[in-house]
């Protein structure tokens, strides 16, 4: 039995509740020396209580979301042929460092809101920190590369389709930390909610980056993120319906 957060022997609760009626000792004690003496009874034995388990339960819940998006990524969509000779350059790692940083910031503040009066810090300023990185190298490829190409940057082959499939490939991750969150104790729903689904869209951005051959910093910037935030946009509506405990 857990009482203010300590364990408190059941044996001591019946012996404190089968103790002499208080009224015998109102002759020689007061009634607050009565409930001392029931108190010391109680919290005779304590014992610490384990902490619950909630970064278990968010890695359970996001490891597993997180490999079935890798999955379905690869049969539904295909990873990307050249997959050996991508992971020998930067910008591979860089995107991945990118979608996969804004998602291990947002996991974090679930992290801290699953557990109440726990404050979030300065989280709006860890999410911009890998956001303006792209952008700062984004505006050095836009400015640096040929006038001609700047479109083809920002568009690249598939601007039209890669945020729906990330939000798509963000689905599993979300339904798993959904799960998870959901038998913790978030308090601010909406907000728990959506930093769920940003945690959720980065991990999956980071799974379609497993088929996706763009590169350019402008195309991953607009379009990598607008898939991220569609998906933190999801877990905010989606937050006070499936996350209330």
């Amino acid at each position: 039995m857990a009482l203010f957060g300590v364990g408190v022997s059941p044996s001591n609760v019946v012996a404190a509740l089968q103790s002499p009626d208080p009224s015998s000792d109102m002759t020689s004690r007061s009634g607050s020396s009565a409930l001392d003496l029931m108190v010391d009874r109680l919290v005779a034995d304590l014992e610490p209580v384990e902490s619950p388990p909630v970064a278990r339960r968010l890695a359970l819940g996001l490891g597993a979301g997180l490999l079935l998006s890798v999955v379905l990524v690869g049969i539904v969509f295909g990873y990307r042929p050249d997959m050996a000779t991508a992971t020998m350059t930067m910008i591979f790692w860089v995107k991945l460092a990118y979608v996969a940083g804004i998602g291990a910031i947002a996991l974090w503040a679930v992290e801290r809101l699953v557990r109440p009066g726990v404050p979030t810090g300065n989280l709006l300023f860890w999410l911009l920190v890998p956001t303006l990185a792209m952008t700062s190298l984004a505006a050095i490829q836009l400015i640096g590369g040929p006038a001609d190409l700047r479109e083809h940057l920002i568009m690249g082959f598939s601007a039209a389709y890669a945020p729906w499939r990330i939000l798509a490939a963000a689905l599993p991750p979300l339904v798993g930390l959904a799960w998870a969150v959901r038998g913790l104790a978030p308090t601010r729903l909406v907000f728990a909610g959506t930093m769920v689904g940003l945690a959720a869209g980065g991990f999956g951005a980071a799974s379609y980056a497993m088929h996706c051959q763009e590169s350019a910093a402008p195309f991953l910037l607009i379009w990598y993120s607008a898939g991220v935030v569609a998906c933190g946009f999801l877990g905010a509506m989606l937050g006070p319906r499936v996350l209330r405990w």
